[in-house]
């Protein structure tokens, strides 16, 4: 009996990966025209038969995911949650995942990742924000289905799954209007993510909306622009002298930093001074005030994202432009009423 020829075979005649072979053979785009023609005449000599899958059958994708190091560093593992959510959902779709975290130096000599130069996946999921001269790159030149997760960066090249953070800021500012405060700062480094300018965007909405003044000495960055890393030595630096009476935080992992600096002050949270947040990704590491915020639906953006992915991977025309979520606002012990509430129409 003759020996069954195998995509494999024909991948190492020719010096090049399965995934390759596979692409060129079911007519996907990522391979030149010159190749897919040596690869189809290859396979025609060596008297390869394709296997027919039953007409339900759904072919089975591996989807690449990359996150840049500083998500991961210390205890900002919110994407890891995403990660896993997005893994489990693939799997549920026969599908699997494989994740690379791309390192500062790799982003910074702005270097394509591996898992792509290598073909290793049939899709990209790039979560989180890049910077935007890496981000641009992959636009230029990754050729596999690739989805923006968690970004708007380069959303005119690419389609997005994102939360509405604009509107969770424009939101969560208001409840703290509501509560009393009229002396709101805002703690984000702007110009560092499109995420944390949107939810800034909606800070300065509600504001505006209600005649309520904002001061410059009241933005107080949490993060360095060049890598978007928090850093609790050199930022958060609380104003010199009239000291709001509430802080919207970008990010649950911010807010949780920001009043222990109000405790090494002698502020009290929310006694003294309330503090909201934004994600709903408590971090354990520092007080136990729970924090009021607006909980990001992370099971429904990884849901989303692995089913345009497939829809994008079975139809190379498919897309869907940008994909926005809204997320849900969850009061805790953080924030508390001072004075006459803004009267909201």
């Amino acid at each position: 009996m003759a020996k069954e020829i195998k995509l494999s075979d024909i991948a190492e005649r020719l010096n090049v990966s399965t995934v390759t072979v596979s692409k060129a053979l079911s007519g996907q785009r990522g391979v030149s025209e010159q190749l897919r023609e040596k690869i189809t005449n290859l396979a025609e000599e060596m008297g390869y038969k394709k296997v027919q899958k039953a007409k339900n059958e759904k072919q089975n994708y591996t989807i690449g995911v990359i996150v840049a190091e500083r998500y991961l560093k210390e205890n900002q593992s919110f994407y890891w949650t995403i990660y896993q959510e997005i893994s489990q959902r693939a799997i549920t779709r026969k599908c699997f995942t494989m994740l690379e975290v791309i390192s500062y130096e790799d982003e910074k000599s702005i270097e394509c990742p591996k898992i792509i130069t290598e073909e290793k996946v049939e899709g990209l999921i790039i979560m989180g924000a890049f910077k935007n001269e890496y981000a641009y790159m992959l636009m230029d030149t990754v050729t596999v289905p690739r989805i923006n997760l968690d970004t708007t960066v380069a959303a005119d090249m690419c389609d997005a799954v994102v939360s509405n953070n604009m509107l969770g800021g424009y939101q969560m500012t208001n409840y703290l209007l509501k509560m009393g405060h009229r002396k709101i700062g805002f703690v984000g480094t702007r110009l560092t993510t499109s995420s944390i300018d949107d939810r800034y965007l909606g800070y300065l909405k509600a504001l505006m909306e209600h005649g309520i003044p904002w001061k410059e000495e009241w933005i107080i960055d949490d993060r360095d622009r060049e890598y978007g890393r928090v850093d609790c030595d050199t930022k958060f630096q609380l104003p010199l002298g009239d000291m709001p009476t509430a802080f919207f935080c970008n990010c649950d992992l911010s807010a949780s930093i920001l009043i222990k600096k109000l405790a090494d002050k002698g502020y009290s949270v929310p006694g003294d001074i309330s503090v909201a947040g934004f994600d709903n990704y408590v971090i354990d590491q520092f007080g136990t005030v729970g924090i009021t915020t607006y909980e990001i639906n992370t099971k429904e953006m990884a849901s989303r994202v692995v089913h345009i992915m497939l829809c994008k991977l079975e139809n190379s025309r498919y897309t869907t432009g940008m994909f926005m979520l809204p997320g849900r606002f969850i009061e805790r012990d953080s924030v508390r009423q001072v004075g006459m509430p803004v009267p909201f129409v």
